[in-house]
């Protein structure tokens, strides 16, 4: 295969990601780490919501939700998500399938106080994803979780991250003429080596 060069260069699809989403912090104008995310349901109908992604690891990608959201149920309960990472002032975007886990541990305990402080009360207040009667039943759940837990604000076991851990990853990069540059990387399970190839436009 021929040598990749410039924005493609690199052995580690996650280093390319976390160099792409450098470049594109100050160029973005709102949420330069903005994914869609796709999911499934039990039935097999395809779901898509946009989400921010949070953490960019050595071997996986993670975002933050209810797990009691239809994103999480959906995600956790095939074992399988997706996302599209695009940055228009880059003209670049990043595809990711693969497989989706818990993080529950310390790194979302660390992320969750990370939060501001209306953001945990939001996070606990909410019943995510279910039927809300009206906008003063939200707001009135919200004093009762000032009320309950004042400053003392813990991640709840109902929220979390969701890791996603790869199994495909195409970096794709605008090119004149719409004759753009893919570059797929792919591997049959997470332990295994990475193949890559170049896809035509």
């Amino acid at each position: 295969m021929e040598k990749r060069i410039g924005i493609f260069k690199g052995d580690n699809p996650f280093e390319i990601a976390k160099r792409w989403m450098d470049e594109a912090k100050p160029l973005e104008l709102n949420d330069p780490n903005a994914i869609a995310l796709s999911t499934v349901d039990k039935s097999g109908m395809p779901n898509a919501r946009v989400v921010l992604l949070k953490t960019i690891e050595t071997d996986a990608f993670i975002f933050y939700t209810n797990y009691a959201s239809a994103k999480a149920t959906e995600a956790l309960g095939s074992g399988k998500a997706a996302f599209v990472l695009h940055w228009k002032s880059l003209r670049r975007q990043i595809r990711c399938r693969g497989f989706a886990t818990r993080e529950e541990g310390a790194m979302a305990d660390e992320y969750f106080a990370s939060r501001s402080k209306l953001s945990r009360v939001g996070a606990i207040a909410s019943k995510q994803s279910q039927v809300l009667e009206s906008r003063q039943v939200l707001m009135d759940r919200v004093e009762l979780v000032r009320a309950e837990h004042g400053d003392a604000l813990k991640r709840p076991d109902f929220w979390g991250g969701i890791r996603i851990e790869p199994v495909e990853i195409e970096f794709w990069a605008d090119g004149e003429a719409r004759l753009h540059d893919r570059f797929k990387w792919t591997r049959s399970q997470t332990a295994d080596p990475w193949n890559i190839v170049r896809l035509f436009p």
